[in-house]
């Protein structure tokens, strides 16, 4: 295959998905990882895709735009894995704990899904989804009703209803955004309303974001970053980011990269 071909298939898969890995794409066109690197970065010099850690992803950057859940779960894979591990920690026998909806928290349930007498309330159905089927003894799981997005989140008056009768021990929250002025955003706007809901059934609040989202500002507010009792990242998180951090919210939790071996080929 030729470069220009190995290019138009590469924007033509993350046109279609939203965003691609480097691992999937050295499988899928049997070249080498650096071969791959090289087609994502002129592509990205030309304007046809985002270049990200790990991958590529369709040009965006508009604070109303919401990538899907696919396309997300594919970034960031083994630093989602390095927070959901140290946020698990966080997470004891019989407490009672929400999950919102996101790639990032998603990870973070499946780290937690053997914790016995767990009571989970989540807006999010692959979270739901994923617990129900772990069998683990005593576990309980809410899941509030309401208007499915493209995150696979469910929003709206329904779940806001249904969080205002719930109280949990500690929220786990996942963010399309984070910065020093805007605070936690997302894109969506009824989302951002759930969200502060589910923030007002805890009485401590857990954000889960990797460092790729410092900087990034949504259409819309969730909370200021002074309401965040523990913010859980990665430590690609620049030591700018953390020093500013550090004086914003109650504590960071820098989770360590994981062990090579740890997580390897996973998506969702």
């Amino acid at each position: 295959m030729l470069a220009s071909q190995r290019r138009a298939t590469i924007a033509a898969l993350v046109a279609e998905s939203g965003a691609v890995r480097v691992a999937d794409l050295v499988q899928h066109l049997g070249v080498s990882d650096m071969t791959v690197r090289r087609d994502i970065e002129q592509l990205a010099r030309e304007g046809l895709v985002e270049r990200v850690h790990g991958g590529a992803m369709a040009v965006g950057g508009r604070s109303s735009e919401e990538p899907g859940f696919s396309a997300k779960s594919a970034l960031m894979t083994r630093e989602k894995e390095a927070i959901a591990a140290a946020a698990a920690a966080l997470v004891e026998p019989g407490a009672s704990i929400g999950i919102s909806a996101g790639t990032t928290t998603y990870e973070f349930a499946r780290a937690v899904r053997g914790v016995p007498d767990l009571t989970v309330v989540t807006n999010s159905i692959p979270v739901a989804q994923l617990l129900h089927e772990s069998g683990t003894p005593g576990q309980t799981v809410v899941l509030t009703g309401g208007v499915r997005t493209p995150s696979d989140a469910l929003v709206g008056p329904v779940a806001v209803s249904a969080l205002r009768m719930l109280h949990v021990d500690r929220l786990f929250l996942g963010v399309h955004g984070m910065d020093a002025r805007a605070g936690l955003t997302t894109p969506n706007l009824v989302e951002a309303e759930t969200n502060r809901a589910m923030i007002e059934t805890a009485r401590r609040l857990c954000v889960l974001a990797d460092h790729t989202k410092w900087g990034t500002v949504g259409l819309s507010t969730i909370t200021e970053l002074s309401e965040v009792d523990q913010l859980v990242t990665d430590s690609g998180l620049s030591e700018r980011a953390r020093t500013t951090l550090k004086d914003l919210v109650g504590e960071l939790v820098v989770a360590p990269p994981l062990p090579e071996a740890a997580g390897q080929g996973r998506t969702a």
